[in-house]
């Protein structure tokens, strides 16, 4: 595992998430996965072309991203992962990736990242580009979220 891969992802979300009224972020571990990532509820896809090429996956399950949608939307109740929900949690995918972005640039590395795709709903599976996923668990205010990078080789 290349932690130039890995750092500006997380440094991204100590970036991003106390801007957006967040407290308390943490980095748990990193993890090798297998092509096929499992849905907890709802995945946010990002591709990336440049001097890297793959695709970002923000996991989390249904509960967190409604609490997140909520703190985003500063407090609002959220009780269903309606239209304004899912909007403010691809914008945050979206934001996170475009800091991940810069960080990368930061160290030479230079890349474009598309709009993010939301799937949201139960028991269902995406099939990543690489056979290795790494997955990096972050927790942010007690909601467990994974990062899910599928880079081909630099």
């Amino acid at each position: 595992m290349d932690v130039k891969l890995i750092n500006p992802f997380v440094d991204a979300f100590l970036n991003v998430m106390p801007q957006l009224g967040f407290q308390e972020i943490k980095k748990q571990n990193v993890s090798l996965k297998g092509k096929n990532l499992k849905s907890q509820g709802v995945m946010l896809n990002i591709g990336i072309v440049g001097d890297i090429k793959g695709n970002v996956v923000y996991c989390l399950d249904i509960e967190g991203a409604k609490k997140i949608a909520s703190t985003m939307m500063m407090g609002f109740p959220v009780t269903e992962l309606d239209d304004m929900a899912q909007s403010a949690i691809s914008e945050l995918s979206n934001m996170l990736t475009a800091n991940a972005s810069t960080n990368f640039s930061e160290s030479g590395v230079n890349i474009n990242i598309s709009t993010p795709t939301l799937i949201f709903g139960n028991d269902f599976e995406a099939k990543m580009n690489t056979d290795k996923v790494i997955c990096i668990n972050i927790l942010v205010d007690d909601i467990p979220i994974e990062i899910n990078t599928a880079f081909e080789k630099l």
